[in-house]
């Protein structure tokens, strides 16, 4: 009768290890596609369609743009995760790359130890373009913006490098001071003081389209879609969340292009 005792409690310890294996599989899949930029809506998809492809018929989770909670549901008692979100960024390669392991748990060609070991190796990967991709196209973003406001060619110059200057301040300040919306601040005032000296030393003839062109990189558009999104999807603390941060991103934006034409 013991060793029966002990082989039933070996089994369940098993069953309960699996169930967490699942769990933070899950969990890790739902972290990286929020830190990445993923819909709330897609995020708590994700993550309950992984666990029903491991045998988990019954698992909720709750995902705002700050943390995620999932539960699982079985014979035994019902188990509660919980992961706070603090780094947020821009990186839909990462989130296309969960999205391909998740099919492929659906499929049956991952294992819940395979599938962690990929998901963790997704995680290490740096950004998939290098910082330097990130200013170039921040300064040809900023260049065609003045064409598509109708703006002659003169001014694409000064509105790329002042527009380049925006996007490599945005990174670098935000890895030194971890303080929300006071990069888009400085890298707002910053670039538009660059681009009024690019202005006057003769480099374009319409200051206005340089600086709104400098400050297309800074928009926070990815947030205003998510946000629009999700509450289109029914989660309305994500989606008004997001919508908050975005209005926030947009008032830094504006409070530092504000001080510099203050002195003009």
């Amino acid at each position: 009768m013991g060793a029966l005792t002990t082989i039933g409690v070996i089994r369940l310890d098993a069953l309960l290890e699996k169930q967490y294996d699942i769990m933070d599989v899950s969990l890790m899949a739902g972290k990286i596609m929020l830190e990445s930029g993923a819909e709330t809506y897609r995020v708590e998809d994700t993550m309950v369609r992984i666990a029903l492809s491991f045998g988990i018929e019954e698992s909720h989770s709750f995902v705002t743009p700050t943390g995620i909670m999932f539960s699982i549901e079985t014979d035994e008692p019902t188990k509660t995760k919980l992961m706070r979100i603090s780094n947020r960024t821009t990186d839909l390669y990462k989130v296309s790359a969960v999205n391909a392991v998740s099919r492929r748990i659906s499929a049956g060609e991952l294992t819940v130890s395979e599938a962690y070991k990929e998901l963790k190796a997704i995680q290490r990967a740096p950004m998939f373009f290098s910082f330097f991709m990130q200013v170039a196209a921040a300064a040809s973003t900023s260049g065609c913006f003045v064409i598509l406001l109708k703006g002659s060619w003169d001014n694409v110059i000064p509105a790329m490098l002042s527009g380049a200057l925006a996007y490599f301040l945005l990174l670098k300040v935000a890895d030194v001071v971890p303080t929300m919306f006071f990069s888009e601040f400085i890298a707002a005032l910053t670039s538009g003081a660059a681009a009024y000296v690019l202005f006057r030393m003769g480099l374009g003839s319409d200051l206005d389209r340089i600086i709104v062109g400098t400050l297309i990189p800074l928009v926070p558009g990815l947030l205003i879609t998510n946000a629009v999104r999700d509450l289109m999807a029914g989660h309305f603390l994500s989606g008004l969340a997001k919508g908050a941060e975005a209005l926030l991103t947009a008032l830094a934006i504006g409070t530092g292009i504000a001080v510099v034409m203050t002195f003009i």
